[in-house]
């Protein structure tokens, strides 16, 4: 079986963060979520990928990955350029994938149990496709599930302002060649302009083909907007960060508590305090006179000096000096906040890469 990750479109809900690079490497938890993406497809068996590029820093993503032998993987890449839509982005993998069964995985989207169990019920099935779905609060702004009384699945609307059901599609799908590709070559754009994987789905509910879905264990975020990162970093830390692990240093006279990930090269000086869930990245220093809190990460060669931070994700080389307390806030890489002198206010950010803030006092 092949993996697909779609690693393109502008990222438009997650701007200005998203004006120089592409929202899928946006660090959360210690690794950029498109790499918790990628995890997830090794532990689940598959192991030759296909990574679909967009026209956002596309190199960016090439050099952070390499050839994916550092992850076990054997990774490909295929330019798409503009986002004419996720069934134009299956599509170019028509001959990368020849007649082997095939999942797609949206590069912006996390499951907290993986999608090992679900493989296997795919491939242990006839299906020609198989979809994962998620009870949400606002179904109108997935792709939505429609059941007959029986609870069979027969239609998906992408995005409907009146919702058939709460069920939202999850960034992933898996399918047999060959019905897909042509269920993609027969479509039209959409109201959206885009060629819609929903309409290639339901060509396939339309033709009898078969097409099963399983309902999602645990939380599923897609990281499409700032309070989705932050929520997604939160869970993530909850989730994945068991207990403290430090290759880096705490100075004497620094306090760590709780779970708390440091990585190497970080430091945590004399007179800093960090309290978990948090995650310090490489080569990061959490300077005398700061204050993490439970629910931040850290990228990597981030400084922090004299400032209160808490239920945060600060992308790699930002600095903070002096910026009094920062909350629910999102950095950009090698953004930079300073003022003269610390100030007892609370500051909420989402500001982009190589920002400069100064405060006043």
């Amino acid at each position: 079986m092949k993996g697909v990750v779609l690693h393109g479109g502008f990222g438009t809900r997650l701007r200005p963060l998203t004006h120089t690079g592409p929202k899928q490497l946006i660090r959360v938890a210690g690794k950029p979520v498109s790499q918790w993406v990628l995890e997830d497809l090794r532990d689940s068996g598959v192991k030759e990928i296909a990574i679909i590029l967009g026209t956002l820093s596309p190199l960016r993503v090439v050099d952070y990955y390499g050839g994916g032998e550092w992850l076990g993987l054997e990774l490909t890449y295929i330019y798409q350029g503009y986002p004419y839509g996720l069934a134009h982005a299956v599509y170019l993998v028509k001959d990368y994938v020849g007649n082997e069964p095939f999942i797609v995985y949206l590069g912006d989207n996390i499951l907290a149990g993986g999608i090992k169990d679900y493989v296997k019920m795919f491939l242990e099935s006839d299906s020609d496709a198989f979809i994962l779905l998620a009870e949400v609060e606002n179904p109108q702004r997935f792709g939505v599930a429609k059941f007959d009384e029986k609870g069979r699945l027969i239609g998906l609307v992408e995005k409907p302002r009146e919702p058939p059901s709460s069920f939202a599609l999850v960034g992933v799908y898996m399918f047999r060649p060959p019905h897909i590709f042509h269920a993609i070559e027969g479509l039209r754009p959409s109201w959206r302009g885009e060629l819609e994987i929903t309409d290639a789905i339901q060509r396939l509910i339309d033709w009898g083909l078969k097409v099963d879905y399983a309902v999602v264990r645990g939380w599923w975020k897609d990281t499409g907007t700032p309070t989705d990162i932050l929520e997604a970093n939160r869970l993530l830390l909850d989730d994945r960060v068991h207990e403290t692990l430090v290759t880096g240093k705490i100075e004497k006279g620094a306090v760590v508590e709780g779970r708390v990930v440091i990585e190497e090269g970080a430091i945590v000086e004399k007179g800093a305090v960090v309290r978990g869930p948090a995650y310090i990245g490489r080569n990061s220093i959490v300077a005398r006179g700061t204050y993490v809190g439970p629910y931040t990460s850290l990228g990597w060669n981030v400084v922090l000096r004299e400032v209160e931070i808490e239920n945060s994700v600060v992308m790699d080389g930002a600095r903070l000096e002096r910026a009094g307390r920062i909350v629910d806030s999102l950095v950009g890489a090698d953004a930079s906040i300073s003022t003269s002198r610390g100030l007892p206010k609370g500051y909420r950010f989402v500001i982009g890469e190589k920002a400069l803030i100064q405060l006043q006092s």
